[in-house]
């Protein structure tokens, strides 16, 4: 825990310049994950693929969590008729893995992020581990890089990614 104690940390001054939703972070601390990520309006693809996947109750439980929650942006750069292929119940499976891979038990807060100086592997919900670094000005998890941190929910954190993390 000592290690995701220390994962981000200079990030929330960095972050702040880099607003890319206008709800300040503040606001939905009242709110839990899910309907955090309804009310900011550029996660639909995100929502629909929780409701998809069966995971709303989870998100919306006690936590705490950790979410790297890509935008609609970012689920745009995937290749065509990626995202409706996961969505069908065949391929339910698949995008439970994916989205466990958005998400780390626990609260990790931008603060931390300038004390790392080397890549610290993190696990993700589904088991398997995504790699966070401060490099370029800015938190990258695996090859995402976060555009808005600390949006305070009240089971977590979200962290705004510009790219879909994928599993290996």
């Amino acid at each position: 825990m000592k290690i995701v104690s220390k994962l981000f940390s200079f990030a929330a001054l960095a972050a702040a310049a880099v607003l890319m939703i206008s709800v300040p972070a503040a606001a939905h601390a009242d709110k839990d994950i899910v309907d955090t990520a309804v009310a900011a309006g550029s996660f639909k693809t995100l929502v629909a693929a929780v409701k998809a996947a069966g995971l709303v109750d989870a998100l919306k439980g006690d936590g705490p969590f950790t979410v790297f929650a890509p935008t609609d942006a970012a689920f745009s750069k995937l290749p065509k008729g990626t995202v409706e292929a996961l969505l069908k119940p065949e391929n339910k499976h698949k995008l439970v893995d994916i989205l466990k891979y958005h998400a780390v038990a626990g609260k990790i807060l931008a603060a931390d992020a300038a004390k790392l100086t080397k890549p610290t592997r993190v696990k993700t919900l589904n088991g398997k581990s995504v790699t966070v670094v401060y490099k370029n000005g800015g938190v990258h998890v695996d090859k995402a890089h976060v555009v808005k941190a600390d949006i305070l929910c009240s089971n977590g954190v979200i962290h705004v990614i510009d790219s879909v993390l994928l599993p290996k």
